[in-house]
């Protein structure tokens, strides 16, 4: 029988004990079975609301861009490519008039 890689070290001499797969290298043991709600990303935007990839948000003051003169202003149209799991600058945008660019959640409001 194939089973799945190791999901910590990628140890492809996984075994099988009862209903869960153990990897013999790091002792890591899993339900092959069981639904892994780990990779849900949870951003919350300036009021509360999660925020996904697709969605369309203003920007909520106004943001000075690092590096450069340039200022986005309050009101700003911006498109969520990806939302990330990072410290800061958890949203990959597309921002109207400024182009792509990463975007910190709680300076944005979903529109």
């Amino acid at each position: 029988m194939s089973f799945p890689p190791c999901p910590q070290c990628n140890s492809e001499y996984v075994y099988e004990d009862q209903h869960n797969l153990v990897c013999p290298e790091c002792a890591h043991e899993w339900d092959p079975n069981a639904v892994d709600t780990d990779d849900v990303i949870n951003v919350k935007d300036a009021n509360g609301t999660l925020l996904a990839d697709g969605d369309r948000v203003t920007v909520a003051k106004d943001l000075k861009i690092k590096g450069s003169s340039q200022v986005i202003k309050i009101g700003t149209k911006a498109v969520i490519r990806r939302v990330l799991d990072k410290k800061d600058h958890e949203l990959d945008c597309k921002v109207d008039g400024v182009g792509e660019m990463m975007v910190t959640a709680k300076f944005v409001k979903k529109a």
